[in-house]
């Protein structure tokens, strides 16, 4: 662990900011928060540490920003569709071509369309579950739900593996990563602090504040410490600390860490971003930043986060799950010129869009690898009320940035876009390409509390080759 005496922009190969003393920063986040905190001293590192690496070393992504669509995303009218199907199938919306030949995706992805070069599809994603609760358990985790064993999510292994780098968590959510059905998406077996931290705001709302970045009325910086040191304490003699579960009250102890100086509060700060980013961001330009759309104003923040050192960030956007008129896909209130700032599709357009773009700018997207997921896809038939159900026999994925090798589409739906035609790919597969591209090892095996060995991605799941560049 460097000394207390390493310089503020000094390299090494641990790359740890514990060098920087507490008494250079001045405030903490209160004692209920998971703890958050930055600065703006990663990016210089990170910049630094860019200027003087090997141009050949080998591509890998130091971490990931999981776009989860959730509620279930149609394949039909995003991803995958089918202009040569009966109009019940086809549904309301029009295809476009991309930059890739003869591939063709919503007409309410134009942005996306111009850089499908630096996207890969894979369009023959599969599930046995199309009920919320086990379908986005199996796609966080890889494996399958069971009774028998609490599986962690992706963020979470991942936060468990990698060194950490700082005082902001390592997996975190924007604004929460809570879904329908009582989905179990957490950490699993791993310490609760590998747990996704929720902002509890939502960065595309003029309401916007992340919690607990000051104190609690009456706390100072030396009360804190005293409180820790009590609960530690009491944890201990009630023998309720265990290597196995890390601190004796995560939650306190990243509250603790939480360095709410002017640097801490940067890192959630969008308002620093110059207004052309922001609005790079924004569907329609003439919205007011604080009606924006949120997806876009979350992507930028999730940018900001890895920018500075986070390795996992989940952008949580709700509303996918649509059983009625699939026009709000595109447009929520007709006859306002700017309600497609809050569309689903057009904001996921722009978002993802503006993400890679920037990430590419700033030198960033070889080492980010972006995903964009969701619980299973949508019924070929379009229902009674003008919607589509759950139907996991056959959905979409897109992936970028991270080693991931753009400018293809991988698996094959049929004429319908019902059942897969060609390279079937469980969600297992997914998570052990996903492990491979951070550099993590899908045969690599975590322990239980009890002792027993599991594998990180499920035993017989593949790495999709073809995925990688």
């Amino acid at each position: 662990m460097p000394g207390p005496n390493r310089k503020r922009g000094s390299l090494n190969s641990s790359r740890r900011c514990d060098g920087v003393t507490r008494r250079h920063f001045v405030r903490v986040g209160g004692l209920t928060a998971l703890g958050l905190g930055l600065g703006d001293f990663f990016q210089l590192q990170r910049a630094m540490a860019g200027s003087h690496s090997n141009s050949k070393r080998t591509a890998k992504a130091k971490s990931c920003i999981l776009i989860w669509l959730d509620g279930g995303a149609s394949h039909l009218d995003t991803f995958d569709p089918k202009p040569g199907a009966p109009s019940e199938v086809r549904g309301p919306f029009d295809s476009i071509n991309t930059r890739l030949p003869g591939i063709r995706i919503s007409e309410h992805l134009p942005r996306t369309a111009k850089i499908l070069d630096k996207l890969a599809m894979i369009r023959s994603v599969t599930s046995p579950f199309g009920v919320h609760n086990f379908a986005v358990q199996y796609l966080m985790t890889g494996y399958q739900p069971t009774p028998a064993l609490e599986y962690p999510c992706i963020g979470s292994v991942v936060a468990h593996l990698r060194s950490k780098t700082g005082v902001l968590p390592a997996n975190i959510a924007i604004p929460n990563l809570i879904s329908r059905d009582a989905a179990t998406i957490g950490n699993g077996f791993l310490p609760n602090s590998t747990k996704h931290f929720s902002l509890g705001s939502d960065p595309g709302k003029a309401s916007y504040k992340v919690r607990d970045l000051d104190f609690f009325q009456g706390l100072d910086i030396s009360r804190l410490d005293r409180r820790r040191k009590i609960v530690n304490a009491l944890n201990e003699f009630g023998n309720l600390k265990s290597r196995a579960n890390g601190p004796s009250d995560p939650d306190l102890e990243r509250a603790y860490n939480l360095i709410a100086s002017k640097e801490a509060k940067a890192a959630f700060n969008l308002a620093e971003e110059p207004r052309k980013v922001r609005e790079r961001y924004t569907v329609d330009p003439r919205a007011n930043l604080k009606d924006s759309n949120n997806i876009g104003q979350q992507c930028l923040l999730a940018r900001r986060l890895v920018e500075r050192g986070v390795p996992f960030v989940t952008v949580n956007n709700t509303g996918w799950d649509n059983h009625l008129d699939l026009a709000t896909y595109a447009n929520r209130h007709p006859g306002d010129p700017r309600s497609a700032s809050h569309a689903l599709i057009p904001g996921l357009d722009k978002a993802m869009s503006a993400l890679i773009g920037d990430l590419s700018d700033r030198g960033m997207l070889d080492e980010t690898l972006v995903l964009v997921m969701t619980d299973f896809g949508r019924t070929p038939k379009i229902n009674s009320t003008g919607g589509r159900d759950h139907w996991p026999n056959c959905f979409s994925v897109a992936m970028a940035g991270g080693g991931v090798k753009g400018g293809q589409v991988i698996g094959e739906s049929d004429a319908l876009g019902e059942f897969v035609k060609d390279s079937p790919i469980t969600p297992g597969d997914l998570s052990a390409t996903i492990y491979k591209l951070l550099g993590i090892h899908p045969g690599q095996e975590l322990h239980t509390p009890g002792g027993r060995p599991i594998r990180i991605a499920p035993q017989g799941s593949k790495v999709i080759s073809k995925l990688l560049a």
